[in-house]
Formats: C-alpha cells, structure tokens, sequence
C-alpha cells in the first residue's frame, strides 16, 4: 500500500497525503458510474493502482453488459477514471489500462407458453 503526497505549491504550510484505499475507492466509483459497465467482484474489485514519478497507472478489469460498444465503454470508463481521480486528489492520472473480462447477458423475459396443438390437448383429456 502506498500513500500519495502532494505537497501545496502556495506559500501554506502542511502538506495533503493520499492512501491508496482512497485512490482506490475513486476509481471503483469512476467504474460504477459509467453504464453497462461492472466492477469484477473480489477484495479489490479488478482494481490495480501503480504509482510512478509521472502519475498513477490503473489498471481496471470490468465485465461489460451485452448490447454495449465495447471500445466506447473502454473509452467512457478511461474519461471516468482520469476525471475523478484528477478532480478529487489533484494527481495526474498517467495511463488507465481498461481489460473487459467478461460479457454478462441479461436473463430473457420468459416468452408465453404456446397453446397447445389439437394432439396436446387430446393426451391431456385422455
């Protein structure tokens, strides 16, 4: 785990220190919100966070709901990440790596029975 410094570029002293968990809890917010996508389920939601001198590299794993353009989901899900991480810390966000795991299909409505043929009814009968 690692803690993220920022230290205040006015004259004001003390710095601010972010933990990884709230970095974390960001970005799987930032997934959530964008629609058709879903957060892998586990202990850290598909969720890797790499600090380097450049910024923090993510990496997210998701599992796309069927019917979605995936390569427009990947992008909406990048945006989504870059923008909360970087509005709610002030961190540069270098790379988010998006890795689509999965395509989920919606449970079909069960269509209504056909009414049953003239042999049916008569086995029913007998």
């Amino acid at each position: 785990m690692f803690n993220i410094r920022l230290n205040s570029k006015d004259n004001q002293s003390g710095k601010v220190v972010y933990n990884a968990g709230i970095v974390h809890n960001i970005v799987a917010l930032a997934v959530a919100e964008v629609e058709g996508a879903l957060p892998l389920q586990g202990k850290k939601n598909g969720i890797s966070l790499y600090l380097e001198k450049d910024g923090i590299y993510a990496d997210v794993s998701v599992v796309v709901k069927y019917g979605y353009n995936v390569p427009e989901l990947a992008y909406r899900i990048q945006q989504s990440v870059k923008q909360s991480v970087e509005n709610m810390t002030r961190y540069k966000v270098a790379a988010v790596d998006v890795h689509i795991q999965d395509v989920i299909f919606e449970n079909a409505q069960p269509t209504e029975p056909a009414e049953p043929t003239e042999k049916e009814e008569q086995n029913q009968e007998n």
